[in-house]
């Protein structure tokens, strides 16, 4: 008996650790820092997005507004190389996570600038397609993931509304002839549109509120 007392006795030590361990909350998780993500917005990213997020050059995305969960996860594939962009990978290779979230909550704070569909021939076509999609290739509705009214859901699928249409003509092209590969979901939609249909999509979607 006496020889397996100590053992007994670390035994329940160690189960009273483990207990006391379970009940303690997970330790807070660091907030963002705005003041910061405005000081490195500016510095770094303000030259091609504009100084408050909302791009004044098409073939620049506007990031206001945009989600900040997206904005991270694209500037972390940025940075690994999964999205592939060699301007890109200079900037945010500079960054770590932290700065990335301070950057990406700050510019989701601006107001996007709202924009217009200017191609009133593809107008129809495009709200046929982000709305209902294509039945007989299998095209899902645009709406289903990026909302309605193009908000798209936090954390999972971008805000398209306002957005350039070079700039998403461009994407949706890079996706279809697999030069951007960091979503199956929109390769495998890409991969089903044409020229035209893609720039319908993308038209619509500028002028979407």
């Amino acid at each position: 008996m006496k020889l397996f007392a100590p053992l007994l006795v670390a035994a329940f030590l160690a189960a009273s650790s483990l207990s006391v361990s379970a009940n303690e909350p997970a330790p807070a998780k660091a907030k963002p820092d705005i003041a910061k993500g405005e000081a490195s917005f500016g510095a770094v990213c303000a030259a091609c997005h504009g100084a408050d997020g909302n791009s004044g050059t098409p073939t620049y995305p506007k990031l206001a507004k945009q989600h900040p969960e997206y904005i991270v996860k694209q500037l972390q594939e940025f940075k690994s190389g999964k999205r592939e962009n060699a301007i890109m990978k200079g900037f945010a290779s500079a960054l770590s996570d932290e700065d990335m979230k301070n950057i990406a909550y700050w510019v989701t704070s601006k107001e996007t600038k709202p924009g217009f569909a200017k191609e009133k021939d593809l107008v129809v076509l495009g709200e046929r397609i982000y709305r209902g999609g294509i039945a007989d290739r299998q095209v899902p509705a645009c709406a289903g993931c990026h909302s309605p009214n193009g908000a798209g859901i936090p954390s999972q699928y971008p805000r398209l509304s306002g957005q350039h249409a070079d700039y998403a003509i461009a994407q949706l092209t890079a996706f279809r002839d697999g030069v951007r590969k960091n979503s199956i979901q929109m390769t495998q939609v890409a991969a089903k549109l044409n020229d035209r249909e893609i720039k319908a999509v993308a038209d619509y979607v500028s002028g979407l509120r």
